[in-house]
Parts: structure tokens; sequence; C-alpha cells
């Protein structure tokens, strides 16, 4: 079964939409963007998200002490790193937790994915350049791959099907794609939940 994630939750409204739909994942950006919470404001999510959905928290180029300090707080349990973080850094925080890490790069090029397949990382994150701007990029890009991941990316009702179709993907993660004016719409989460859930 392919899993569901929906990123950069900010308000209770989102957390109340997400627990009548219930993804498997949802995000918290804690890096500098328009959807970024504080770990306060995340803590205050947390406690109302169902214990079934996974918090994620969403990271560009933190100290390692940051992140372990919000899953020793029971803010999240999981780990996305979104940076320049290099292999050296994955190890390290493995070590130093038994949460799940995912490492999110650039699909720019053939063999960017390839590049990483031996990564400590438990999964991969292949997205866009930037990152949440709901741009697509060339999914015939990410080639063969072993490692399971989560397609990010410019992903929306529209194209469900076809991102659903691509081998070893582990899930799907929407943010733009649930928004309307910004701001996470309850009604696109359950049509996108609804259909990728149909689509299995």
């Amino acid at each position: 079964m392919i899993k569901v994630k929906i990123c950069g939750l900010s308000r209770i409204c989102d957390i109340e939409a997400v627990n009548c739909e219930r993804p498997d994942y949802i995000g918290f950006v804690f890096a500098e963007s328009r959807r970024k919470v504080t770990p306060e404001q995340a803590a205050t999510l947390r406690v109302r998200l169902l214990p079934d959905i996974v918090p994620v928290g969403v990271f560009v180029d933190e100290t390692i002490e940051h992140i372990l300090r919000l899953i020793d707080e029971d803010i999240i349990d999981v780990v996305q790193l979104h940076g320049s973080e290099d292999e050296t850094y994955i190890q390290n925080l493995k070590r130093l937790t038994n949460k799940t890490v995912i490492k999110a790069i650039t699909i720019q090029h053939k063999g960017d994915v390839q590049k990483w397949e031996k990564t400590a990382a438990d999964y991969l994150l292949l997205d866009h350049k930037g990152g949440g701007t709901g741009q697509r990029f060339d999914w015939d890009l990410i080639g063969a791959v072993d490692k399971p991941y989560f397609l990010a990316g410019g992903l929306n009702l529209d194209n469900i099907t076809q991102a659903m179709q691509k081998r070893t993907l582990y899930a799907l993660d929407v943010s733009s794609g649930v928004e309307t004016h910004g701001m996470k719409d309850p009604i696109k989460i359950k049509a996108f939940i609804r259909r990728a859930r149909d689509e299995q």
C-alpha cells in the first residue's frame, strides 16, 4: 500500500482536516518557509493529531541537537532532511536515534537518485529544486532505483495515477497540491487522499 504524506501543516484546522481523512504521515516544517512552525506551535498541533498519523519534522541544515530535542519532546517521530546534510551527518543522526530518517534530494539529472541509494537514511524523498514550490520535476529522470522513496514536487489530483506507477514508490508527499491561496484546503486534502487510496 502506497502511503500518503500531507506536508506543511500549521493550523489547528489543518490537523482537524487530516484527522478526518487519516493520511499516513503529516509534516511540520521547521525550516524557513511560509509554512514554518515553531517547536511550540508544533507541540500544540501534535497533541491534537490522531495517534495513528505519524508526524514528520522537516529540517534544512539543522543541528542534530535541536532535532533530538524535538524527538525527545515527542513532537516528531520521523526526521526529514531537506538541506545539504551529507552522509556523515545522516550516520551521526542515525547513531543517536532509532527514528526513521528521510533524506530529500533534488532531481535535475539522470543518476541523481542513484548517487544516494547507499545512504544510511531509511528513505529518500525526490523533489523539484527548492522544495515546497509546487513544481514537478521530470519523473523520467528517476531511473531504476531499489531504495524506497517519497515522491514530492507538483503532485495533485491530475497526476496521482501516473505517480503511483513508479517502481519502489513508498509514499506520495503533497503540500501545494492540497492548498488554496497558500493555505491547506480540507476539500483538496480529502480528494487527494481518497484518490490515492482508490487507485490501489
